[in-house]
């Protein structure tokens, strides 16, 4: 671990007297309008988040470094009952990029959660540029399910929290060993592109977890998934977005496998169970410079018959956030500073069914609503506030728990 920080320290000192190359992902909400006001700008989309990063290069330095960083302070409360002011040091991540060919590219993310409770190398991979619409990737990789997995830095986002849906029911920040293709194709104003890999994927504590339900996020403590496969059988994700210029974005992606380990030393100990998860993802700006980004999400889980009923088979939730800048001028020192007002709606149900014996719809579900208020000195830095308020229902449909708080906090870009 000191030698992982010594160099990271060494490769950020070099780089002192560096200039920022970057094209920022949302300067066109909140800064300078390249992708619209450039004609023959290439359009970005969710999956082009990976790269585009604000990064920090020295003349004839063959490595860039950069990294995010997010924290914030909270007052909750559930029912009456609170635990007081906290102060949270949600994560600190870290990019070490290099462009080893003109056509071959090596990119690293460490993120260090909660201090560093959680040290994780969510992507580490190597790109192969073959032809605009064949492009090898292998490594550890972030499987491209929804938007938010790929597109989650903190600095991107005017909410604290990340979406529930894109947390509980997509893992994120869900990442495997394993290699596949992605390519795009660009036409006038139009652009589309696929991914498709094979990794490692999900184990039986999806099912057999400390939160009794069904939670595909149990796997995420398995750390033999970056080594070996838990039953041999590859995960597949596939994803097609497309993209119009002044209008926006949508995508769909699947990502399915067998989840059990169904035989051992040729000896069959069960059949094979699937899990399959859909998303659909979209994002588009209006005329009156509103941002509208969404993602919908269903998942399929094969339970064997011996699991209760509050197991779910299926799951499904989503969020739309919508975000309107309101003032966008010089402030304070800063050229191109921007206020934003922004709203988050989303709904989780980890159950989705009726109970056998009744017909009555089983619950297990939340609901959120957070309006919120963000200042961004630069694109790059976003100072937010936020008010939470969400509605849990229990298995059984009871009165369901109410939670309501503000929050308050920054994250950063360097």
């Amino acid at each position: 671990m000191k030698h992982i920080l010594l160099l990271w320290g060494l490769l950020l000192m070099a780089t002192a007297q560096a200039q920022t190359d970057s094209t920022s992902a949302f300067n066109q909400l909140f800064g300078r309008d390249t992708t619209l006001r450039t004609k023959d700008q290439q359009l970005k989309l969710n999956m082009d988040a990976t790269y585009d990063r604000p990064f920090l290069t020295a003349n004839k330095m063959p490595v860039s470094v950069g990294g995010y960083l997010e924290a914030n302070t909270q007052y909750m409360q559930t029912d009456g009952i609170t635990e007081g002011l906290s102060f949270q040091m949600r994560r600190m991540t870290l990019f070490l990029a290099s462009s080893i060919n003109r056509r071959i590219k090596f990119l690293s993310e460490i993120e260090f959660e909660d201090g560093t409770k959680e040290i994780n190398i969510e992507f580490a991979a190597l790109d192969i540029e073959l032809h605009p619409l064949v492009n090898l990737r292998g490594g550890i990789i972030m499987n491209p399910i929804g938007s938010f997995n790929q597109n989650h830095d903190g600095p991107k986002w005017e909410f604290i929290d990340r979406p529930l849906s894109s947390i509980t029911i997509i893992p994120s920040t869900w990442s495997n060993v394993g290699f596949g293709l992605y390519g795009k194709k660009y036409t006038r104003d139009w652009v589309w592109a696929y991914e498709a890999y094979l990794t490692n994927g999900f184990d039986d504590q999806i099912i057999a977890n400390n939160q009794n339900r069904t939670f595909l996020p149990a796997t995420k403590a398995n750390r033999n998934r970056f080594e070996e496969s838990f039953n041999g059988v590859p995960l597949v994700t596939l994803k097609s977005a497309i993209k119009r210029r002044r209008i926006g974005e949508i995508g769909i992606s699947w990502m399915g496998g067998v989840y059990n380990k169904f035989q051992s030393d040729g000896l069959t100990l069960d059949k094979r169970r699937r899990v399959d998860v859909w998303a659909l993802d979209f994002n588009t700006t209006l005329p009156m410079g509103t941002y509208i980004n969404g993602e919908l999400v269903w998942a399929s889980i094969d339970v064997p018959s011996t699991y209760t009923q509050q197991f779910g088979r299926m799951q499904q939730g989503g969020w739309v956030d919508i975000v309107q800048p309101l003032v966008r001028k010089r402030m304070l020192g800063w050229n191109k500073a921007v206020v934003n007002a922004a709203l988050r709606v989303e709904r989780v149900d980890y159950n989705v069914g009726t109970f056998a014996e009744t017909g009555d719809p089983i619950r297990d579900d939340i609901w959120a609503i957070v309006p919120g208020i963000s200042f961004r000195p630069s694109p790059t830095t976003v100072i937010r506030g936020n008010y939470r308020y969400h509605w849990q229902t229990d298995l059984l449909g009871n009165p369901p728990a109410r939670t309501a708080g503000f929050q308050f906090g920054f994250s950063t870009y360097f």
